[in-house]
């Protein structure tokens, strides 16, 4: 009977997963209410106490919105602050003196992958768009050739290296070191996103053909201000200031760097100064990820805030009205941790283990599989990292062969980025701002999502293998 019932568990999941997939995709139900939905019904067919089946979801919900809400808002005001200044224009032009027009699509990739770091892959893009359609036309290239390093490197910070959100919220999960994993993301990412961003692009440009007309590309190719705010940025600045001077590149660096910094010196502190003492204790509360993301947005009022002219009134407005378009995903992100809730206390968690186990599947594998069919069924990579996480987490601590967290999340975090199609909000950006077909979107963005997927498991197995 017991085996019955475990068996009969693994089906109940399949099911929720599978009806997770249809109501999103078929009949277009917001996520959060199918994940809220599914996950009471998982509970109550899984035979849970009808009154702890609500508490289970509340905690998973609470435990996951407690750290990330704190995260995306804190990371959003400083991509908002970065957008407003101008620094975001600033790293894209310096840059792309330094590499020149020969090799521009190398310094879009670059520029991505910092501008990225504390900000949603949505944001960071809506951020640098303005800036690609400008780097094009001044550069008589394909919009594919600048674009898609762009995207490859956006795609990979969120996926894989902290202080993004999804990597974070994975770091948490596993338990990771967050030092670590910044610096075995990158080890893992850089090379990710030069396959699928500058060389992937080289080669597809060639065979993809855009529209000579986008009329999205003729907004933002005006003056040079209107360029540094783009999309994100309302009128505000542009009003208040038409001739604002952008930031210095070295003070925007060290701006959005900052948070980078902190927590690798925080992961760092035992190195550094013996536990227990209050030099460690100092450099481990600003290597915390909040403590760091709240310094560099409290520094930001200054960088990119009073020293550029803007007033109290305006910083203020700019937090505020930032927060808004977040209000959803974050809403989103935690029902998926209560979702991963549920499935642990239904005891379907442990189901899975013992399959995975018997199977001798690896955690790494395991990991990333989990993670890739979340995200072909909720087509948010922050959601698939979430929920995975949730269900991945017991199993890789409870399992024979020990894993390293900070691989774990490498792992984990390169299945939520496999091929994104028409379920993910990402897809239709990218759709719209390249001008292409969904053919063409599924040639190029699908196709560069699923290469840096397959290849970071690949290089994440490597790095197992040699640590």
């Amino acid at each position: 009977m017991e085996s019955a019932h475990g068996s009969l568990l693994l089906v109940y999941a399949l099911i929720a997963i599978a009806l997770l997939i249809l109501l999103i995709t078929r009949f277009k139900v917001y996520p959060f209410l199918v994940l809220i939905i599914v996950s009471l019904l998982l509970g109550l067919v899984a035979g849970m106490p009808m009154q702890t089946i609500v508490k289970s979801f509340e905690t998973g919900n609470g435990n996951t919105l407690g750290h990330i809400a704190v995260v995306v808002g804190l990371g959003t005001m400083l991509g908002k602050m970065m957008a407003e200044s101008g620094g975001a224009e600033r790293i894209a032009t310096t840059l792309i003196n330094w590499f020149g027009e020969k090799h521009i699509h190398w310094a879009m990739m670059v520029v991505a992958i910092i501008v990225g770091l504390p900000v949603f892959f949505e944001v960071g893009f809506v951020l640098l768009i303005p800036i690609a359609f400008n780097v094009a036309k001044r550069t008589n290239k394909s919009l594919l050739l600048v674009g898609l390093p762009m995207v490859a490197g956006l795609s990979v910070v969120h996926g894989l290296i902290p202080p993004h959100p999804a990597a974070l919220l994975a770091v948490q999960a596993y338990h990771a070191d967050i030092g670590k994993t910044i610096a075995y993301g990158l080890i893992v990412g850089v090379p990710c996103a030069i396959v699928a961003g500058p060389l992937f692009a080289l080669l597809v440009s060639r065979h993809v053909q855009l529209p000579k007309e986008n009329p999205l590309a003729a907004q933002f190719l005006g003056s040079d201000v209107k360029d540094a705010n783009g999309v994100q940025s309302g009128n505000a600045a542009k009003t208040a200031a038409p001739k604002r001077e952008l930031p210095g590149f070295g003070i925007t660096l060290v701006t959005i760097l900052l948070p980078v910094v902190l927590m690798l010196v925080g992961s760092w502190a035992d190195l550094v100064f013996e536990p227990k003492t209050l030099p460690n204790d100092l450099l481990r509360f600003f290597g915390n990820t909040d403590v760091a993301l709240l310094t560099a947005v409290l520094v930001s009022f200054w960088t990119f805030g009073a020293s550029r002219g803007f007033n109290r009134e305006q910083i203020q407005k700019f937090c505020g009205e930032c927060l808004a378009p977040i209000a959803g995903i974050t809403l989103i992100v935690g029902a998926g941790g209560g979702f991963g809730r549920v499935l642990m206390d239904s005891g379907i968690s442990k189901e899975i283990t013992s399959v995975a186990t018997a199977v001798h599947l690896s955690p790494l594998l395991f990991g990333w599989l989990v993670a890739a069919m979340m995200r072909l069924a909720t087509g948010s990579a922050t959601v698939a990292m979430t929920t995975a996480c949730g269900i991945v987490a017991p199993i890789a601590a409870a399992g024979a062969v020990q894993v390293k967290p900070e691989l774990m999340v490498l792992a984990t975090g390169s299945g939520s980025l496999i091929f994104s199609h028409v379920n993910d909000g990402g897809f239709w950006l990218i759709k719209e701002y390249f001008g292409m077909t969904v053919v063409q979107t599924f040639k190029t963005w699908s196709l560069l999502e699923t290469i840096i997927s397959v290849m970071g498991l690949g290089l994440t197995f490597a790095l197992a293998a040699v640590l």
